[in-house]
């Protein structure tokens, strides 16, 4: 059976861009292991991700509103999923490792917090080590899952998940690409749902970025794709040609201006940003009510308690956090007799 992989290997070696990360290149995984049969080492990532804790749980995290009304609002799960679908076609396209970037696209986000970019900054507000969701993702990737055993990720998925923040730089074109596309893709859909909820209209984006990238959606996904092989194809970097980055960039920053910071769609982010904050307050100082692998953590001492109880919150669901916080701070109502 071992064949089959080494077929896979042959395969990537024949066909794939001179600047592609080929998976007998890789610089392999912090404890060694026996490769698999028949699957290269990327795509073993991929598997042990799916099939992870922390990817089931993006399923109920925000992505840009808490707790919307409706079954068609992304959640976080929906983010990495539409990340992946467009990396992967850009990177066919360019004849890249389409194994790891859907590794790296679908674990990126492994480490977000309930309530989104809320969450992040209560966590990055109050813990005195910070928290930041890549590092965050790394970390429950590579020490958390498993009981602590971890999913021993290979060096080039790690550093794709590590590197997919806008100022960062990852060191495959795969990280590359998922770079990019994190980018993409939350322009693309969180435009889409705003829409969806009539907080914004296709008319409100100025008229130069309209015709520069397009006048729906769907135009402006189709301009960014295509501009990013046609700029690419056949370089040793994953770019945009500056025209469309800087439209781009411009659009990025009307989403800041418009949807990001909108009341309508941040109404209960003060909540949740104070619900955060005090629950990190309350499990600094009752670290034993936390989860039983969690408290086993700090009675060893693996980490910080800080960043545990970063840990055991960071990997709640919003539904979850919630209840939680009503466990802790709500009283309960008398019995009836």
């Amino acid at each position: 059976m071992q064949q089959i992989r080494e077929e896979l290997e042959q395969n990537e070696i024949r066909t794939l861009s001179p600047y592609a990360q080929l998976s007998v290149k890789s610089k392999g995984r912090e404890r060694a292991e026996e490769p698999c049969d028949i699957r290269t080492c990327y795509m073993r990532d991929r598997d042990r991700i799916v099939h992870s804790k922390s990817f089931r749980r993006l399923k109920d995290k925000t992505q840009v509103f808490l707790a919307p009304q409706g079954d068609h609002y992304r959640t976080r799960l929906m983010h990495t999923l539409e990340v992946s679908q467009t990396a992967g076609t850009i990177a066919r396209c360019l004849r890249l490792n389409e194994d790891l970037v859907e590794a790296i696209a679908l674990g990126h986000d492994l480490g977000h917090t309930p309530f989104g970019h809320a969450g992040e900054r209560a966590l990055n507000e109050i813990c005195p080590l910070g928290f930041r969701h890549y590092e965050q993702s790394v970390r429950a990737a590579q020490i958390l899952e498993k009981d602590g055993r971890g999913l021993n990720l290979t060096y080039e998925v790690t550093d794709g998940i590590l590197n997919h923040g806008t100022a960062r730089h990852p060191a495959t074109l795969e990280g590359q690409v998922v770079r990019l596309c994190d980018k993409i893709s939350y322009i693309h859909h969180d435009m889409d749902d705003a829409e969806r909820a009539r907080i914004l209209r296709e008319t409100d984006i100025p008229e130069h970025l309209r015709t520069l990238l397009g006048n729906s959606t769907r135009e402006r996904l189709n301009t960014f794709i295509h501009d990013i092989v046609s700029t690419s194809r056949g370089k040793a970097e994953v770019m945009m040609s500056e025209e469309i980055a800087e439209g781009m960039k411009e659009l990025r920053k009307f989403m800041f201006d418009h949807l990001y910071s909108n009341p309508a769609a941040k109404s209960e982010e003060s909540k949740a940003i104070s619900m955060i904050k005090q629950m990190y307050e309350y499990y600094i100082a009752h670290p034993e009510k936390m989860g039983e692998e969690y408290v086993r953590m700090v009675r060893e001492e693996s980490a910080p308690k800080e960043r545990i109880v970063c840990d055991y919150i960071s990997g709640m669901t919003d539904q979850y956090s919630m209840v939680k916080y009503a466990e802790i701070f709500i009283p309960k109502s008398w019995s009836v007799y």
